[in-house]
């Protein structure tokens, strides 16, 4: 972990350094700001885009948590600092399966703001087959999934809970790098057109 997040601070370093070099060249920071060409922001961006990258797929690999657990309504289990409380299983009946949906309330340590995720487990009615709707709360610096289980009788479900922190951070940095490349394509330099050299009399 201690090398990814070194790779990624080096990044940022240097581009920071590289910033600053090139703004206290101008009269004024914005003068320099407004000679820099697209194909540097691009390049700033791309950079940008892999430190983030390197961040977000370090942080997730080292303190993701995933845990399989038993609930019951009026039953709480504690993963990676939150609190999910199953308050009730509900029956619900949709356009073309039937859908046992699990209540369950989720709070953070001691704070008293609560939110609520509902999983479901779905059977298709055309095919008998069950399939499981994951419930998903996303955020940008974590990303929580509660998926439900079998049926474990006495009320109780089989429960899995997932904790992926800065697993947004990946897609991010991708759009970071996609535009980057935008913004260097897009640079006037790239797109001059360099005129036909005549053919002179007597060559060919």
């Amino acid at each position: 972990m201690t090398l990814g997040l070194s790779i990624a601070l080096w990044i940022l370093l240097s581009l920071g350094r590289d910033l600053f070099d090139r703004l206290r060249h101008g009269r004024s920071p914005w003068q320099a700001l407004r000679r820099l060409s697209l194909s540097y922001w691009g390049m700033v961006l791309g950079h940008l885009g892999v430190a983030v990258t390197i961040v977000g797929a370090t942080v997730v690999s080292h303190y993701a948590v995933e845990q399989s657990v038993r609930m019951a309504p009026d039953t709480s289990v504690s993963v990676a600092g939150y609190q999910f409380t199953m308050t009730g299983i509900n029956d619900r009946r949709g356009p073309n399966y039937l859908a046992d949906t699990a209540v369950i309330e989720v709070q953070r340590g001691d704070s008293r703001r609560r939110f609520v995720m509902q999983p479901e487990k779905r059977l298709y009615l055309a095919t008998g087959m069950p399939m499981t709707q994951v419930a998903l709360s996303p955020g940008l610096f974590r990303d929580l999934y509660v998926a439900m289980g079998e049926d474990l009788g006495d009320g109780s479900w089989a429960m899995r809970i997932q904790y992926k922190p800065f697993v947004r951070w990946l897609w991010l940095g991708g759009l970071l790098m996609a535009l980057g490349g935008v913004l260097a394509v897009a640079d006037k330099r790239y797109r001059r057109v360099r005129p036909a050299t005549p053919v002179q009399e007597g060559q060919g």
